[in-house]
């Protein structure tokens, strides 16, 4: 999973992010309401972190702007205000959840967790995905198949989930690249294709009967 952090409090901001990558999520950082909302109307995210006091844009119209623009990424508001009265504000507007500040590391993990099971993207367990007759767990970062267990990349990792998670269409290299590396990364074609090769052959290590098919000029799918 993609995560965005849109919080000017840089000390949080930093420590934020470096809890969220050891828990195997990639994460991408904005410290002012501008620039988090450029990256959140990319629409590469499966969670916003979105705090509501934030210089030149604050996070409600952010939040109202992406609502307005179609996006449906789940958003946790995180913010100094505790009243009813704030939190009923965020989540007509649109929030999905909702942290005061100060606020646990292990609950707002939870709390991320919780949305991404609310969206289908992880079973009961909280840390694990499947497909057909894999199983992938983000805790270990393993793949799991029919008699075999094998390590991932974390890079490895995001580019299946990311094929599990869109089975159902062909992923483009472009859609690719701007889920795991960014959208104003530099990463190439040759980037995916190489990691799809490493893929391919860990799904054979594992005796899986699941494939990456390649849909010419289009892009890659997964089928049993």
């Amino acid at each position: 999973m993609r995560i965005l952090v849109v919080e000017d409090e840089v000390h949080l901001a930093e420590a934020l992010s470096h809890i969220l990558k050891k828990n195997n999520y990639t994460v991408d950082v904005s410290n002012d309401g501008e620039s988090g909302l450029d990256n959140a109307l990319s629409d590469i995210y499966d969670v916003i972190v979105l705090d509501i006091m934030l210089p030149k844009i604050d996070g409600i119209t952010i939040l109202k702007t992406i609502r307005r623009e179609g996006l449906d990424v789940p958003v946790i508001l995180l913010t100094a205000k505790g009243e009813i009265a704030d939190k009923v504000h965020g989540l007509d507007c649109g929030a999905d959840d909702y942290l005061a500040k100060p606020f646990s590391t292990e609950e707002l993990l939870a709390r991320i967790r919780a949305l991404g099971r609310r969206r289908g993207e992880i079973s009961e367990s909280s840390s694990t995905l499947k497909f057909g007759d894999i199983t992938l767990n983000m805790s270990s970062l393993t793949l799991s198949g029919n008699t075999n267990e094998i390590n991932l990349t974390l890079k490895e990792y995001e580019l299946l989930e990311y094929l599990i998670l869109h089975k159902n269409i062909v992923a483009s290299k472009e859609q690719i690249i701007e889920k795991l590396w960014g959208f104003d990364s530099e990463a190439e074609s040759n980037h995916v294709e190489v990691y799809i090769s490493f893929l391919r052959k860990k799904l054979k290590f594992v005796h899986s009967s699941v494939t990456i098919n390649t849909v010419r000029g289009v892009g890659y799918i997964l089928k049993e």
